[in-house]
């Protein structure tokens, strides 16, 4: 792994773990309406709907669990994508198709989601 995708990946762990502890804490309102998002969710299903799925694209990872995902990171992974911050050619194309309303009524939806 290059290492300033190995630096990426530390720092979003990070951030991560950040956000997971503040959640605990106090959790805040959705971003987005949980409603909405449940209309756009077959963008994710594919991939993150399926219990244990491994990819082979780019390289072989473990495809992450994101219901119950906080919000706020949620969305602030989903920019990182669409600006080509985090590297994933599937996820990219995705995330550029996604206004910042579905975004945030996405990661409404995942947060209740369990």
């Amino acid at each position: 792994m290059e290492r300033t995708a190995f630096i990426t990946s530390i720092v979003a762990s990070l951030m991560f773990a950040t956000v997971s502890l503040s959640a605990d804490a106090q959790a805040p309102a959705a971003l987005g309406d949980a409603k909405a998002g449940s209309q756009l969710v077959q963008r994710c299903q594919g991939c993150h709907g399926i219990v244990g799925l491994r990819t082979a694209f780019p390289e072989v990872y473990k495809v992450p669990k994101i219901a119950g995902q906080h919000s706020t990171y949620f969305v602030s992974a989903l920019k990182a994508y669409k600006s080509g911050d985090r590297k994933h050619p599937g996820m990219h194309a995705i995330a550029v198709s996604l206004s910042d309303k579905d975004m945030n009524d996405l990661s409404a939806y995942y947060a209740e989601s369990k």
